[in-house]
């Protein structure tokens, strides 16, 4: 983050973190101080990246495997399995392989279910009806998904548990992939920016043009510096995104808190531009109401990202808002006070400038 730069005017690069600071999150007092801003904004739970590439082989998983076996921070949380390859797109070079996902069949299923039971087991695990909820990043990645599903399912009965809540993550409304999960839920950007990226300006120009003069289009139009981040409107996808949230209670929201992915991805990244803490209050407030006809204990709501920092997407505090995107949380997930009557009048405030049908 420190080495990041803007790439364009008005470009806010480097992101600096606010209240605590750059951290180490195998510092078990950095893990508290966030369970407790969380816990004072009212998030109810963190939900920790998990990865298991096949064969057992895992990354990142100190932090969380000494928060289950220390039983510190005393904070709800579940488990997402990001079941996704990791190539060099994080430092510019997106065709290297750098850790390939495999899936090695059912046997590795059942060595991924032990790996994760202790954690289920946990009294902090967060649950619906009694069952884990887990969640699976790419489930149109997963082989056999269904079976996979069901086996995982038969383990936990197995355990003593009353059975798994899995949420797929996906937009694809009736993907055969999804008929496993017990709910689904779009993540972005990348699916709030499935519908926006056909009506970038480079994909327009280019199917004006031809591929032949795309290029030279371009430089017109910027000046001779065609290689900048793709930049959209925040508001503009988040309205897109509630729009095509199917309105069931199978269907879960997530807020984006904002996106800017370009210290990793540079000139390639993605820009959301216009985020505000007022958006994202609002936003919030949109996805509360979606879940208020859910089952009570399926009112799920999931926020990208709690420091996600490299992809400019986080609720910790920043040199630049302070603290008032968890100001904004917890004006939507608590209620009212006075301190935050100056957020109040940006969410009112914040959708003013956009196209009819937000409200």
């Amino acid at each position: 983050m420190k080495r990041a730069r803007p790439l364009y005017p008005g470009h806010q690069q480097p992101r600096r973190p606010g209240a605590l600071g750059y951290y180490d999150l195998r510092d078990a007092a950095v893990r508290e101080a966030q369970a407790r801003l969380a816990r004072e904004a009212g998030i109810e739970a963190f939900c920790y990246w998990h990865y298991w590439f096949g064969g057992g082989r895992r990354i990142l998983e100190r932090p969380f495997a000494e928060v289950l076996d220390s039983g510190a921070p005393n904070f709800p949380f579940c488990l997402c399995w990001a079941n996704e390859s990791w190539v060099g797109i994080w430092h510019g070079a997106p065709g290297r392989m750098l850790i390939e996902q495999n899936y090695p069949g059912p046997a590795d299923h059942a060595a991924h279910f032990a790996a994760v039971l202790p954690a289920f087991l946990d009294a902090r695990y967060v649950r619906v009806d009694g069952k884990p909820v887990f969640l699976v990043y790419s489930p149109e990645k997963l082989p056999g998904a269904a079976a996979a599903l069901a086996q995982w399912r038969a383990m936990a009965a197995d355990a003593g548990l009353p059975g798994l809540y899995l949420i797929g993550m996906s937009t694809n409304v009736g993907a055969p992939c999804l008929a496993g999960f017990d709910a689904v839920m779009p993540f972005g950007p990348r699916d709030f920016l499935e519908g926006a990226a056909q009506k970038h300006v480079f994909v327009r120009l280019g199917r004006r043009f031809g591929s032949g003069r795309v290029f030279q289009a371009l430089s017109e139009l910027v000046g001779g510096l065609p290689w900048l981040p793709a930049r959209y409107d925040y508001a503009e996808l988040a309205r897109e995104a509630f729009a095509k949230l199917p309105r069931d209670g199978r269907h879960l929201p997530c807020v984006l808190a904002g996106w800017d992915n370009t210290p990793r991805a540079g000139r390639r990244g993605i820009v959301l531009e216009n985020f505000s803490p007022a958006l994202l209050g609002a936003c919030l407030e949109k996805a509360v109401a979606h879940v208020a006809g859910h089952a009570a204990e399926e009112r799920l709501v999931f926020i990208k990202a709690w420091n996600e920092w490299a992809e400019g997407n986080y609720l910790e505090p920043d040199q630049e808002h302070g603290d008032a995107r968890l100001a904004a949380v917890r004006e939507v997930v608590l209620g009212a006070s006075g301190e935050l009557e100056a957020v109040d009048a940006g969410l009112r405030k914040g959708w003013d400038h956009q196209p009819a049908g937000l409200d």
